[in-house]
């Protein structure tokens, strides 16, 4: 494992899987206590900055298998602080149209079955994590501020709905989500946005519309049209990304890391 720390990561979601926008890139596989995590790490404006890939490189990972305390424990074994992170989101909300991009500001949690936690009791303890505002506010205020520097049009806010996955939803789903305030849909957000909490990082989202749900959109939902509308869009997103890597402070104004018993490591 490096010895410097590693201030700034970012997770790629479905369709982000080139971290060719960092320079002088290794590869590192880190061991933690619930496994193994493949990161890589290169430098972007003369800063190391740690690129994972969500579903693996292939995209070999459905999202209800995927290691969410591996992941974010090996990032915060590296050092980082600060984590922006891309997702593929459906639409439950009409005005947020394939192609726009939303800087989710709460979620709703419809995962069934997956690990939510680092806190199990015993040595770890028993800890009830602060989720009020569950993204980090500085990071999003940098997301937003980058996306109207390079001229990506960008939702400041949406609210993420979690499903287990693999599977779409159903038109009744969608209607159910739309009903109780849901703008987009997705399986990956949680557990890892409550993880990053846990262990005391900022954490942020971007999400990218790359359909409307079911019931919605007009046609059956495929994953080859996700990938379509996200490599239709990646300039924007690596556009957006960049912009964000250069804003964030190096200090950190808000109270991610303060709030909650942070995860030692």
């Amino acid at each position: 494992m490096t010895q410097k720390k590693v201030r700034l990561a970012i997770i790629g979601g479905t369709g982000v899987y080139d971290p060719r926008i960092l320079d002088n890139i290794r590869e590192e596989v880190i061991t933690t206590p619930y496994g193994q995590a493949k990161v890589r790490i290169g430098t972007y404006a003369g800063e190391e900055v740690a690129f994972m890939a969500r579903h693996g490189v292939d995209h070999s990972v459905p999202p209800h298998l995927i290691n969410y305390r591996a992941n974010i424990y090996a990032l915060k074994m590296l050092g980082v602080e600060r984590v922006v992170a891309t997702t593929a989101v459906g639409s439950c909300n009409r005005e947020l149209k394939p192609g726009d991009f939303v800087v989710v500001d709460q979620f709703l949690d419809f995962t069934k079955g997956r690990v939510c936690t680092f806190f199990e009791g015993g040595e770890a303890g028993v800890v009830h994590t602060d989720v009020t505002e569950p993204y980090c506010p500085e990071l999003r205020q940098v997301l937003v501020a980058a996306a109207q520097e390079v001229g990506v049009a960008a939702h400041p806010r949406g609210t993420y709905v979690c499903t287990e996955g693999p599977r779409f939803e159903t038109a009744a789903e969608i209607r159910m989500f739309g009903q109780l305030g849901g703008d987009v849909v997705g399986m990956t957000n949680v557990p890892e946005s409550v993880l990053a909490r846990e262990a005391g990082l900022c954490y942020a989202t971007v999400s990218m519309v790359t359909n409307y749900g079911a019931g919605i959109s007009p046609t059956s939902l495929t994953h080859e049209e996700v990938l379509e509308v996200m490599a239709a869009n990646s300039e924007n997103l690596k556009k957006l990304l960049f912009a964000t890597l250069r804003q964030i402070p190096v200090q950190r104004g808000c109270a991610c890391h303060k709030n909650n018993p942070a995860l030692k490591v």
